[in-house]
């Protein structure tokens, strides 16, 4: 009883409100999808998604008062104990789930389903929490870094043998938590530029990324000469400007080729200056951007499934892709948001979801629901309930006493981020279509009590954070 009260008396309840709003808003939108004037189906009728998601709300409280009563060093104590049992989950769904939208990733418990990979989320932040908060843990030390991302990555490799690409990207938010734990920014920047060069490998021929790298790199090399002029620049200005004309032409290998030679010479001028490292570095760009590329453009052309192909061209290259086949989720999608105007429908006014236009409208396109129906206005308000709700995670990071309690809420705030941006972004065609819930307002019962898992271990360690 009184360890009850003391969580009561230090809980952050701006957090818990902003939770409780989410939900809310959650349900109202479900109820929304679902709702029809001629039918009696009452609130609590499990038979209905408002009524699942109705009973799954309240088994999340149960959640929070689970988490409210378990002494918080037991999350840090049996957190690799916890990991495991998610692994062996999500190891065993493989094998013994049921098939669902060619994904088998999950559980069937009677008439409900249960998601691993959602329990598994929780998990895993706080097994890289627990190991990153060991005194003797440093990112520096190339051993820990790669454990660490041993962790990370485990899961990612179970879910993607379901296959389930959407939930195996979430674990990837945790190299935020990596990064504030000192992981090297130079591997961020490396990774950033390779997800850029794998991009444009997949709108444009790999010979023409190939010849942008080494023209950025002849520049690089003509502003490091010691006796460099003016006169140096225009003319590589100009042969740029005769490049372009020629590759526009179709003489793009013959163009390649020239410039591959200027990039030896003058590769060779700044090695025999003494810039050998200089020289190693930009050629070693080239080499591995240039293998990225055709790598990748192979990959997309024959290795990836015709739907694999085709969720990538929705995104990158919807000109190529069918109106009333592939494209037609993400059009319908953004015309159901459009459709709402400045102030939307009203609640209950939506017509495209019920009429069935939208794909998956209790689920992944909930958002479209919120965007017809309360218009900019609501879509902002849900957006600003995410931020407020992010920020508040990352101050309650930032003033805990406990390195554990830390790292696990920087990884909350990852995990909610990765959710929020992907899923409002592919309703709006900003990103691929992979499939994963909006949190708190998805239709889902294993997502749901995911999230509220989080958020109530999350509530759990803040309050105690004097101890810790």
């Amino acid at each position: 009883m009184s360890r009850r009260n003391d969580f009561l008396r230090n809980v952050d309840w701006f957090t818990f409100s902003l939770y409780i709003s989410l939900i809310t808003v959650g349900w109202l939108m479900i109820y929304s999808v679902g709702y029809d004037e001629d039918s009696s189906q009452g609130i609590f009728n499990l038979s209905t998604n408002h009524g699942k998601q109705l009973f799954f709300i309240g088994l999340s409280f149960g959640v929070l008062l689970f988490t409210s009563i378990i002494d918080w060093k037991f999350w840090r104590t049996f957190a690799y104990p916890i990991y495991a049992f998610a692994l062996l989950q999500l190891l065993g769904v493989i094998f013994l789930g049921a098939t669902i939208k060619g994904a088998t990733s999950w559980y069937r418990l009677g008439g409900f389903t249960y998601q691993p990979s959602e329990f598994a989320k929780f998990a895993t932040a706080i097994a890289i929490a627990a190991f990153l908060s060991r005194y003797n843990t440093s990112l520096r030390d190339w051993r820990s870094a790669l454990s660490v991302l041993g962790l990370m990555g485990l899961p990612i490799v179970l879910i993607l043998l379901q296959p389930d690409a959407g939930s195996a990207m979430v674990f990837t938010s945790f190299l935020i938590v990596l990064y504030r734990a000192g992981l090297s920014a130079s591997l961020y920047l490396f990774g950033f530029v390779t997800a850029i060069l794998l991009v444009l490998a997949l709108v444009y021929d790999p010979s023409i990324i190939t010849l942008g790298l080494i023209v950025m790199i002849l520049f690089v090399l003509v502003y490091n000469f010691k006796d460099r002029k003016p006169s140096w620049l225009l003319g590589l200005l100009a042969w740029v400007a005769v490049c372009v004309v020629a590759a526009s032409l179709g003489q793009v290998y013959t163009v390649l080729a020239l410039n591959t030679l200027a990039l030896l010479v003058l590769a060779y001028l700044q090695y025999n200056q003494r810039k050998r490292q200089l020289v190693a570095q930009l050629l070693s760009l080239v080499l591995i951007g240039s293998a990225l590329s055709f790598s990748a453009n192979y990959a997309f052309n024959n290795i990836l499934e015709r739907h694999q192909q085709d969720r990538i061209n929705v995104w990158l290259r919807p000109s190529l892709c069918d109106p009333q086949g592939a494209l037609y989720n993400v059009l319908q999608s953004k015309m159901t948001i459009g459709s709402g105007g400045l102030e939307g429908k009203g609640f209950l006014g939506g017509t495209m979801p019920k009429l069935n236009y939208v794909p998956e409208q209790s689920t992944d396109f909930i958002f479209c629901t919120i965007g017809e129906e309360q218009g900019f206005i609501g879509t902002v308000g849900i957006i600003g309930l995410f931020f407020l709700l992010l920020m508040r995670i990352i101050t309650l990071a930032e003033r805990q006493r406990s390195d554990f309690s830390r790292f696990y809420a920087y990884g909350v705030a990852g995990i909610l981020f990765v959710h929020i941006f992907i899923n409002i972004g592919m309703t709006m065609g900003l990103v691929p279509i992979i499939g994963i819930p909006l949190p708190f307002i998805s239709y889902g019962g294993s997502s749901i009590l995911g999230f509220s898992l989080l958020i109530g271990v999350l509530l759990k360690l803040d309050s105690n954070r004097l101890i810790g």
